[in-house]
This record gives C-alpha cells, sequence and structure tokens, in this order.
C-alpha cells in the first residue's frame, strides 16, 4: 500500500477513534468537585509518532497542526490540541535521534514501530512525547500553575491511560513479528 494512503487511513482511523469514542469516555481517578470529567485519554497523538522516520521537520509540523486542529474543531478547544500536537511534532526528530543506535537516514522506507525500533525503545519514544504533549494540553487548559499538583496528577493519569490506549491500538493494528519466538 502506497505510504501517503496508508497515513491518511490511519489519520481517519485515529481521529474517528478518538472523536467518536474516547471523547466520549470520561474517566475519574479521583473525585472532584465541580463534577466535570477529570480526563479524556488522548491516543491522537500518535499518528505523528507513526509517520515514517525520513519525514522532513516542516511535513511533522504541518501534519501535527491539521492533526491538532481537527481534534480541536470536534472538541470545541480552540487550539489547545494543536498547541501541543506542533510541540511534539517539533521535538519527534531529536527524540528519535538521541534514542536510535544510527542515523535515522539509516532507517530509509521504515517508520518507528515495535517492529522496527523494539518494545522498549518505541514506549519510551512514546511516552516521552505522550507526557510532554499532555503536559503542555492540560498547562494550556488550567491557565495557572497554581494547582500544580491538579496539573501533574492529571498529566500523570492521562498519560498512564494513553499508553495503555495506544499499547491496545499497537496490538490490535500492527502486524507483529513472531519468528523470534
Amino acid at each position: 500500500m502506497n505510504v501517503y494512503l496508508k497515513n491518511i487511513l490511519r489519520f481517519c482511523i485515529i481521529v474517528s477513534l478518538q472523536v467518536l469514542i474516547l471523547n466520549k469516555i470520561t474517566l475519574r481517578w479521583w473525585s472532584e468537585p465541580s463534577g466535570f470529567p477529570v480526563f479524556i485519554p488522548y491516543i491522537y497523538p500518535l499518528f505523528i509518532l507513526l509517520l515514517p522516520f525520513e519525514t522532513p521537520v516542516w511535513a511533522l509540523l504541518v501534519s501535527g497542526f491539521v492533526l491538532g486542529a481537527t481534534v480541536d474543531s470536534f472538541g470545541n478547544t480552540a487550539g489547545m490540541h494543536a498547541c501541543a500536537t506542533v510541540l511534539i511534532a517539533y521535538l519527534r526528530t531529536n527524540v528519535l535521534s538521541a534514542l536510535l543506535p544510527r542515523n535515522l537516514s539509516e532507517y530509509s522506507g521504515l517508520q518507528p514501530s515495535t517492529k522496527n525500533m523494539g518494545w522498549m525503545p518505541f514506549l519510551v519514544y512514546s511516552a516521552f512525547l505522550i507526557i510532554l504533549h499532555h503536559l503542555l494540553f492540560f498547562s494550556v487548559e488550567l491557565w495557572n500553575l497554581s494547582n500544580i499538583g491538579q496539573l501533574l496528577l492529571k498529566t500523570a493519569a492521562s498519560a498512564a491511560t494513553s499508553m495503555l490506549f495506544i499499547i491496545v491500538y499497537l496490538l490490535l493494528f500492527t502486524k507483529q513479528d513472531n519468528s523470534r519466538f
């Protein structure tokens, strides 16, 4: 399958899962007096994380903005998702360069995945960027640091749940290489 068609299909699946299912789930890990949901698991940054290694930074930034703006339009969040997604799109290349033993140009035609990177490097890569995404998103959402404890707890709970959903997504939608077992 053409890489462009594959990524457009992945974009549609991930955004649909986020907007139609996950945005409707309200998870509460503790009681909040205002009655609003504490957090919603966000898996849509996975689209940026799974783009091919050789994707140029400008294309990552444009993709991040389009992805964030799409989720913003369905969630009525006024650019908060776009802001956080552009940040991880900008940092993605540097994080991959720090984690991988070879230069990114040597991974031509491949994309970050558990098959190409291994489970642990991929989980470190995705967890780091997901935590940064959630930290910026919830910082913009709360708009003050007077309640830093709530910000950190909300970020940690949301990132942990998002990583759980991302692992489930990877297990369901990626081919696993069973030849090593």
